[in-house]
């Protein structure tokens, strides 16, 4: 990678505090959580004494607070311009819904033959496509907003529609017709929607009304000059919040089954780098710009833990390892898509450099 340009730097000395150090303050979330569930005793138990949906409250919160500050951010009369890109809709479909979940089958198959729990859980996981973290990675890229939001209520509705039959289909359909130990799934489609309307509905719900009072008494001039500035730093705060919960819900089972957490978290990097990167160069192949290629890979590598997490307690209970899989599934994406950020901020000034705001500077000096 080669050195930014003094515009480039000038661009990047105007970012907030928060967002510069991003990583850094990620890991240092990472580190407290851990310590915390580590060394305060009955603190993970307590996190999870009031559940919402089967996820922890204050994880709950904490992805409400994250999410509504950027769907406040999209403007919802451009949906429109989203809707009639064939191209976009139909290679997200096709992401998210058929290479996905046979990616995921396929890996957990090849590095877990002989951990059927741990197995069970990545493909639930890679059942379960992105409805709300993907926000924040998409807006973090300089992502389309409003694709994003159009692709995640495509998601919403698929995965309503699909889930439980993907979910037959790959532990017990395909597995029987490849000679392998089938299992069941016992989900209830009501627990999906709900899923959905709370991660997704609430959220966008309050965003959308947050920007239509505001630019109807004001106008968006103003709304965007002032409300998003205020509101905008607790997308990260919720971000951050989440992670030091996360972490400290399972520091102990993570610090104390070390060779358990590698061997999951193997399918995982290499489930997230191949999705995004394969959903990168599909964008690329159909002729997306910067923007909506962004938010392609983002919204295809990224996965519902929410709704993998509770459909795991919910159908083997809390302490089993298909709960554990589910767990490390957000712990190992929020790096791992926090670096892939920083990637196609990387790729927008070698592909798509007419969309490079530091490179348009220097052309125009």
């Amino acid at each position: 990678m080669s050195a930014p340009t003094r515009d480039e730097a000038s661009v990047v000395g105007k970012l907030s505090t928060l967002d510069r150090f991003l990583p850094v303050w990620i890991l240092a979330a990472m580190a407290v959580g851990l310590l915390a569930g580590r060394l305060v005793p009955g603190l993970g138990e307590a996190l999870g004494a009031v559940a919402v949906d089967g996820v922890s409250l204050p994880i709950a919160l904490g992805l409400l607070i994250m999410m509504y500050p950027v769907l406040a951010k999209v403007r919802y009369d451009r949906l429109d311009t989203v809707t009639g890109d064939r191209r976009l809709l139909v290679s997200s479909l096709v992401a998210n819904w058929l290479l996905g979940p046979a990616l995921m089958f396929a890996l957990a198959w090849l590095l877990l033959p002989d951990l059927p729990e741990y197995r069970t859980g990545l493909i639930v996981v890679g059942l379960a496509r992105c409805i709300a973290m993907v926000i924040i990675w998409n807006d973090l890229a300089c992502g389309d907003r409003e694709a994003a939001a159009v692709l995640v209520a495509l998601n919403s509705v698929f995965q309503v529609i699909a889930f439980g039959a993907l979910g037959w289909f790959y532990l017990s359909v395909l597995p029987g017709w490849l000679g392998l130990p089938t299992t069941g799934l016992d989900v209830s489609p009501w627990a999906i929607v709900r899923s959905v309307l709370i991660f997704l509905g609430v959220p966008l719900l309050a965003g959308y009304l947050t920007r239509r009072l505001g630019e109807r008494a004001k106008g968006r001039d103003w709304y965007e000059a002032k409300v998003l500035p205020g509101i905008g730093p607790f997308a990260l705060y919720g971000l951050l919040f989440t992670i030091v919960v996360l972490f400290a819900l399972q520091g102990d089972a993570i610090t104390s089954q070390p060779l358990d957490v590698v061997r999951i978290a193997l399918p995982l990097l290499l489930y997230f780098a191949v999705m995004w990167a394969g959903s990168y160069a599909l964008g690329r192949a159909v002729g997306l710009g910067y923007e909506r290629t962004t938010t392609l890979a983002f919204t295809a590598a990224g996965n519902n833990f929410e709704l993998a997490i509770a459909v795991a307690i919910a159908t083997w209970g809390a302490t089993s390892g298909q709960a554990l899989a589910g767990v490390v599934g957000p712990l190992i994406e929020v790096p791992v898509l926090v670096g892939l950020v920083y990637v196609s901020l990387w790729l927008r000034r070698r592909l798509f450099p007419a969309t490079d705001p530091a490179l348009e500077e220097t052309r125009r000096g």
